[in-house]
């Protein structure tokens, strides 16, 4: 039986702007040089790729009864996402200042509450059908991170642009069997990777943009890959797309090295589109 994946956390709607450069924190006026509307949110990047991999994925995700709520869920499922909705206070959305160059400034317009509860039983009991489940950087996560801890089942984090400090990433890498992290905040990358492997992980992942990613694995050996060469339209999901490919290379049984450069495969195909996969292309134009 085919292996499968469950991930909770964020699905939003996005308005990216891009800019010749980063915007100064001082008042002025900047032209844009492009902007569109799309999906997303880390955890719907990350469905949208393990379901385009053929892999078994369901994503548990919060919306509200909104315009925003409605698109996204329209789009997903057109997209053939397996999802599971939750009622949330609010449509999570994004105002994302973007580069040519990748350089990001993302302004959250709204963020939905953790939710009440009412649904745990169900909801552990989904994340105890899947094989590994994947939290993701958001209150809901949070909450149910001890009922996903209860299952027994492989967790894997994504902790983005960890500073190596922040607080409320703090309880995703103590329950973490797999950490990924990108470069952009830590000092030292390979310790912050040898520190997870020694608290218990057995693959730390960071993703170094254009430079490729880094890897330690279990045993403490140390893996790199390059990135594949892309003519980039958007950077947006990408590490999303790389953990996606990782993810579904592990489970198929490759070994770190090769699921690596699966990884690093995946994330060039969302580098070509302006969304966050290029099944949407079709669906959101």
């Amino acid at each position: 039986m085919t292996a499968s994946v469950f991930i909770a956390g964020p699905a939003s709607w996005n308005s990216i702007v891009v800019l010749d450069r980063l915007p100064e924190p001082v008042p002025h006026m900047q032209f844009a040089e492009d902007s569109w509307e799309t999906v997303g949110g880390t955890s719907a990047g990350k469905a949208l790729s393990l379901t385009a991999l053929g892999r078994p994925t369901t994503l548990y995700a919060l919306t509200a009864a909104d315009e925003p709520g409605q698109r996204v869920r329209a789009a997903l499922e057109q997209a053939g996402v397996d999802a599971r909705w939750a009622v949330g206070d609010a449509t999570e959305r994004h105002l994302n200042l973007m580069t040519r160059q990748g350089g990001r400034v993302s302004l959250y317009v709204a963020v939905p509450s953790a939710t009440d509860g009412a649904d745990d039983a169900a909801l552990q009991s989904a994340m105890g059908a899947a094989d590994v489940i994947v939290l993701d950087l958001a209150t809901e996560p949070l909450r149910i991170l001890p009922l996903a801890s209860a299952t027994g089942k492989p967790i894997w984090v994504d902790v983005h642009d960890y500073d190596g400090e922040a607080e409320f990433h703090r309880p995703f890498l103590a329950a973490a069997d797999a950490v990924f992290c990108n470069a952009d905040r830590l000092t030292d990358p390979v310790a912050f990777l040898r520190a997870c492997i020694s608290s218990g992980a057995s693959l730390a992942v960071c993703t170094l943009g254009a430079e490729g990613a880094m890897a330690i694995d279990a045993e403490g050996m140390e893996h790199r890959v390059a990135a594949v060469p892309v003519d980039v339209v958007d950077t947006n999901g990408a590490g999303d797309a790389f953990l996606a490919g990782v993810l579904d290379a592990r489970l198929t049984g490759l070994d770190v090295a090769a699921s690596l450069t699966a990884g690093a495969k995946t994330a060039s195909l969302v580098l070509g589109t302006r969304h966050l996969h290029p099944v949407l292309d079709r669906i959101l134009g």
